[in-house]
């Protein structure tokens, strides 16, 4: 049985479809508090919070967990900047709940959701594994602290994990089956989605004066399914005896945040508004991965690279909210 905490979410919601499709049983752990019981379409489901400790143990003593994969964190990079505190108990306390019970129950492989954010400005690009890591934001840092506790976990108790630093997360389901929950992510994707159906008045672009082609930020977008297939190789890889390891996960190409605009645009065929604000702490003006080691190592090959496909996917998932507007 497979735990996966934060399963009711964005990600871990493909993830566990992708696990079940492949035949690995499941349970999904999650509070709720920004995942929806309705994402949990796969496997077994556990209602509970990595705060209380008692959650814990009791979906252990229920099932025969034999890996975790954790996606329970907070992830607004703003909102990490004005209330650090809330990352550092979430993002970091918590987890270290978990890694308690997984020891006593003697659980020792993890795969871990961890992010482009622990390297900080690029000092160059596309980023590789070697890149040194100086995050600029609290959720940057939380991530990073998972990462360096896991590393003394796996030098003294044996713990086996695979941490997935992903670039920019995005699209949705090709099957329409899952996918990010209106009104309840960050992500530039969705957001722009929210405007297009009516749900915001407008999109925000944080800053036009970058050193940019357009002035505006670039991200290495990956589409969730690519995200999902590279988890379940990875839980394959610790399961045939893989040792720790931290692997990138991107496509090696950016887009602006105006090109994803513009995409929406031209998908949804609805000229929506454009409001350019002020720069946002905390934002790298360029990020790209470097993802040959999770080629290499875990044979891992994204399919659904290109803009088009990531922007559509969204929006057929997307659409079906314009019925709550």
């Amino acid at each position: 049985m497979i735990l996966i905490v934060g399963g009711a979410g964005y990600i871990g919601s493909h993830v566990n479809k992708e696990l079940s499709k492949q035949g690995y049983e499941t349970v999904v752990f999650d509070n709720l508090s920004s995942g929806r019981k309705e994402l949990a379409k796969w496997g077994e489901f556990f209602q509970g919070d990595l705060g209380n400790i008692e959650d814990i143990r009791n979906v252990f003593k229920q099932y025969p967990i034999e890996a975790v994969l954790h996606f329970a964190a907070f992830k607004a990079v703003g909102e990490s900047v004005v209330d650090p505190q809330k990352y550092y108990f979430n993002n970091v306390a918590n987890t270290l709940n978990l890694f308690k019970v997984m020891r006593e129950n003697e659980v020792n492989k993890f795969i871990f959701s961890s992010s482009a954010a622990t390297f900080g400005n690029p000092q160059y690009l596309p980023i590789d594994e070697k890149h040194p890591v100086n995050p600029i934001n609290p959720y940057g840092e939380t991530k990073l602290i998972v990462e360096h506790i896991m590393r003394d976990y796996s030098n003294a108790y044996g713990f086996k994990y695979v941490a997935l630093r992903y670039f920019n997360a995005c699209g949705a389901d090709l099957e329409g089956e899952t996918g990010e929950w209106q009104g309840s992510s960050s992500n530039l994707i969705p957001l722009v989605l929210d405007v297009a159906i009516g749900a915001r008045e407008d999109i925000k672009i944080f800053g036009t004066d970058y050193p940019t082609p357009d002035g505006t930020c670039i991200r290495d977008y990956i589409h969730v399914t690519d995200l999902a297939d590279a988890h379940v190789l990875a839980l394959k890889y610790l399961m045939d005896g893989g040792e720790s390891d931290v692997f990138n996960l991107g496509n090696g190409k950016g887009f602006s945040v105006k090109e994803v605009v513009d995409m929406a645009k031209k998908i949804t065929g609805i000229d929506f508004k454009v409001a350019n604000v002020e720069r946002r702490a905390g934002d790298p003006p360029e990020l790209i991965a470097d993802s040959k080691k999770a080629r290499e190592v875990l044979k891992w090959e994204p399919k659904y690279f290109d803009l088009e496909t990531i922007v559509s996917s969204a929006w057929n998932w997307h659409k079906q909210f314009k019925k709550n507007v």
